[in-house]
Formats: structure tokens, sequence, C-alpha cells
């Protein structure tokens, strides 16, 4: 059993007897460090004659000595070294027994810690940093920068799957551009976010941004902004606007007019507008930019691609950071971080997963709480105090099999459910279809499905099926809702598509690890 080294046992005590031994200049001398301490005896000839010598010591000792410019010349120098050498002895006891305070034993049963962990993980709690989107809010940042400098009306156009940080980037650009506006002695612009999910009508945005304007005319509200804008003001000191429309697409009407009049209001020669759009559907610029472009109102568009493992794990971190406690295990943050990458890349889900493993491990708790603990008692006795602390602290912490039936849960659809209980030989079919259709063409014939089928049989050493038998399983995948089959009456040449996710396929089958491997 190795021993624990206690303060007595400093090798700094030995630095301050060998020091205190040359300084003496005696042939032998015994130096006490402290009373009740242990005695150490030197020989300075051996030390100076030997053949064995302490070149570490003495360099740590000339480092020390040299190490203050203003270390006096007169016998003081020995005080101030020792007293050095003393506070290196106390720090590190010190500095871990501060860090032992801050980071206290997570209680699960503590309904004030627990509240606190869940607020962390909460969606609507803004960190204090937007880590993983620098690039996308300094793009956006320079758009406004160019946009107020030059007093030049613009549009910008952000896009990107859910959760993936949109919103609260934008939150965050929007007061470094009033900020530096501040700061660069110029006018700060009126800020107008509007979601237009709240809007009753789709026209009613231009009676939002006409109220900024102070209205007066009785005049529609687009009818007005169109006429300001096409005639110089008569005050010098108006201010800019930046206009932030979240979830733009809610604006897209059969004739589209709202959004085409929208992005034309900072086309007008006199326009002060900054036209800010965010919206989740990635394809809606393919839709509009053409007919936008045409019109001479092109916006510039910064996409925000889905997160990755790396950036949802040190996402996850960050906010468990400012937490005085350790709350995850690290392989459980990993397996949700990955899981999630794979599956979405939707930061909100990601959240949502931790909040429902901590929930799996207070029910836990519960139970076991509510259970007899009888042998529990009888465990404790035989296991040694620090084993029994330790083990309590990861029973404490929410842990891999918490994250893996979290995931489940959230991730477990009907579609799963079907794919996890169908034939050996029906799960190849779908694994040898996403493996083909994988940065392919989304469809192909039976007779070539077949063929990636045989291979993955193959691989496996499992034997295949014949291609009548192969086309019958096609067809009951059909039934199920899993393929898609053609209508041509000669069964090889027959179009099959997957009507599923692939997602769906891989997340069923990555239990197995033949299919996992298959997949990856």
């Amino acid at each position: 059993m190795p021993t624990i080294a206690s303060h007595n046992s400093s090798p700094f005590k030995e630095i301050v007897t060998v020091r205190s031994e040359r300084s003496g200049g005696t042939g032998g001398s015994e130096v006490n460090c402290t009373s009740g301490k242990r005695r150490l005896t030197f020989d300075a000839a051996a030390v100076q004659e030997g053949p064995i010598s302490t070149p570490t010591k003495l360099k740590s000792l000339r480092r020390c000595r040299n190490s203050s410019p203003n270390s006096p010349a007169d016998g003081s120098k020995e005080d101030c070294v020792s007293k050095r050498l003393a506070g290196l002895c106390k720090s590190p006891v010190k500095r871990s027994h501060n860090s032992f305070d801050l980071k206290q034993n997570w209680n699960p049963s503590d309904p004030e810690q627990m509240s606190a962990v869940k607020e962390a993980l909460h969606v609507s709690t803004a960190p204090p940093t937007v880590v993983c989107r620098e690039n996308e809010q300094k793009r956006i940042l320079e758009f406004c920068k160019g946009c107020l400098e030059q007093e030049k009306a613009g549009s910008l156009y952000i896009c990107g799957c859910p959760g993936t940080g949109k919103s609260l980037s934008m939150e965050k650009v929007k007061q470094y551009v009033v900020d530096w506006a501040r700061d660069e002695g110029l006018q700060p612009p009126d800020l107008l976010v509007i979601n237009c999910t709240s809007l009753t009508n789709t026209s009613e945005i231009f009676g939002k941004i006409a109220d900024k304007h102070q209205q007066k005319k009785k005049t529609s509200p687009l009818q007005y902004l169109q006429e300001i804008y096409s005639q110089k003001q008569q005050s010098s000191g108006s201010k800019m606007m930046v206009i932030i429309a979240d979830e733009l697409d809610y604006l897209i009407t059969r004739d589209r007019t709202v959004l085409h009049d929208l992005f034309m209001l900072t086309t007008f020669p006199f326009s002060r507008c900054i036209l800010i759009g965010i919206a989740n559907s990635i394809d809606l610029a393919d839709r509009f930019l053409p007919r936008l472009q045409s019109l001479n109102c092109k916006p510039l568009v910064v996409t925000f691609r889905a997160y990755s493992k790396d950036q949802i794990l040190r996402i996850l971190q960050e906010r468990l950071m400012a937490l005085p406690y350790i709350v995850f295990q690290p392989q459980a943050l990993e397996l949700c971080a990955r899981k999630v990458a794979a599956a979405s890349g939707d930061m909100r889900k990601a959240l949502s997963v931790c909040r429902s493993a901590m929930e799996m491990l207070e029910a836990e708790l519960r139970e076991l709480s509510s259970s007899p603990n009888s042998s529990t008692e009888a465990t404790h006795q035989q296991t040694p105090p620090g084993l029994e602390v330790f083990k309590r602290e990861q029973n404490n912490s929410v842990r891999i099999d918490h994250m893996a039936a979290a995931l489940s849960k959230t991730f477990r659809s009907p579609v799963v459910d079907t794919v996890q209980s169908l034939p050996q030989h029906q799960q190849i079919i779908l694994c040898s279809a996403v493996k083909f259709f994988r940065g392919k063409k989304k469809d192909t014939t039976i007779e070539e499905l077949n063929k990636s089928y045989i291979e993955v049989c193959k691989s496996a050493q499992i034997p295949p099926v014949g291609i009548l038998e192969f086309l019958s399983m096609c067809r009951v995948l059909n039934d199920q809702g899993l393929f898609k089959l053609g209508l041509s009456r000669d069964g090889k040449i027959k179009r099959v598509s997957l009507k599923i996710d692939e997602s769906d396929i891989t997340f069923a089958l990555q239990g197995v690890r033949f299919f996992r491997n298959c997949l990856q």
C-alpha cells in the first residue's frame, strides 16, 4: 500500500539544510528544520569533495537566490532565501486546499444544486460568450460596420438548420454594433427586432417599421416607408435603423409580394435601413435570390452549418464550467456530442438530452433511497473509506448509461423500432441501401442494390439470398414504408429508393458491431 507524503517529508527542507551548511562554513553541522521533526546531518567535505553531488539542488538554490535583482547583498540574503523556500513549501498545500473547497461534491438530492444545473443547460439561458460561431459573427459585424460607416442601406440573409446558434449570435452582434458605434463616435442605430411568427398578418411587419419612424400620415405603412425612403430627409441627423426579422420564412405568401417589398426597402435612394433576415430554410435563398438579384437587391448570405461533435462538446463544457461541481462524466458528454452531431447537429437537442439524462439520475437515486439499505450497510463496512467516497461521487454524477438511455428516448421513433424488429437479411438490405446511396444519387435499380447487398454479406461471411427472395424482401420493405419501388414489370430494373432518413437507420443499427462498422 503506497504511503501518502506528509508535510514533514517535503524536499524543500533538505534544500534549506544544504544552504545552511554552505553558509556556515563548518566541517559538519546538524540543522533542525523545525522542532520535533526529522533531523538531517551532513558533512560539508563530503558535499564538496565526494563523488556524488547534488547539482539539481544547488542549481535550484542559485536560481532562487538570483531570481530577484533587489535581493540584499549581506547576510540577510540567507533569510530571504529561507522565507522564499518556506513559502514554496506551503503554497502547494494551500492551492490544493482552495481548489478542493471550490470543487465541492455535487449532491443531486439538493434541490438548489439540481435547479442550478438545469438552468445552466436550459435553452433559454444565454451563455456569456457564443463559442464556435466566431467567423459567422465577424461577417455579420463587418457588414453592419460597413453600412453604418457609409450610411448606406443593405440587406443580409442568415440561414441554417434549427439549433445552430443563429438567433443567439445575432443577439451578441446587436450589442457589439451599438458599442462599436459609440466607440467610433457615430450615432448608434435604432434597433427593431421582429419575430415573424408573432405577426397576425404578414403585411403587419411594415406597420412595425413605420411606427419606429413615427408615422403621421394616414397612408398605408408600406406606402409611407416607400415615400420617406424615396426623398431626402429634412433632418440631417436621422439615425440608421437595423431591422432584424427572425423566422423570415413565415413571410412567404403565394405571390411572395411581402418578402419582395421588404427587401426592396433597402434599394431606395435615401433608405437608411439595414435589413437582416433569419430563417431555418437553407433553400429559401435559392428560391428567392434569383428574383432579388434581378431587382438589384440581392442580400449577402451567411450560412450557419450544423454543429460538429467537437463543437457540441465544447459548448456543453463551456456551460458547465461555471458550476462549482462536476455533474457529468466526460465519456457521457462525449457520447451525447457524437450522437447529436451524427443525427442533426442541433445544439438545443443536445441540451435537452443532457437534461433528460439528469432526470434519469434523479429517478435512480430516488429508487435507491426508497429501497431497504441493509445490504448497502454491510458493503459499507467492508469497503475502505476512500473507495467508498470515490464510489459515492461516481454514483452521484451522470454516467454514460444515463446518457445512452436519454439518447435512445430522445431519438427513438416508430421507424427506429420497425428497423430494429426486422429480420437480419432485411436489415442488411437497408444497410446496403444506406451505404450505396451515400454521396450518390438517391435511387437505383433492384439489380444494382442486390450487388451492394451481396458485397455486404460477403464481408460478414453470411450467405446471401437469391435474387427472387431479395426482390420479395424489397417488396416487404416497400409495404412497411421503408422503401419506394417503381412500377416496372421486370423486377431487376425496378427503381428503388429510401423513404426514411438515413440517420434513423444508422441510429437503429448502431448497437450491432457489424452494422456499425459497415456504416462508418
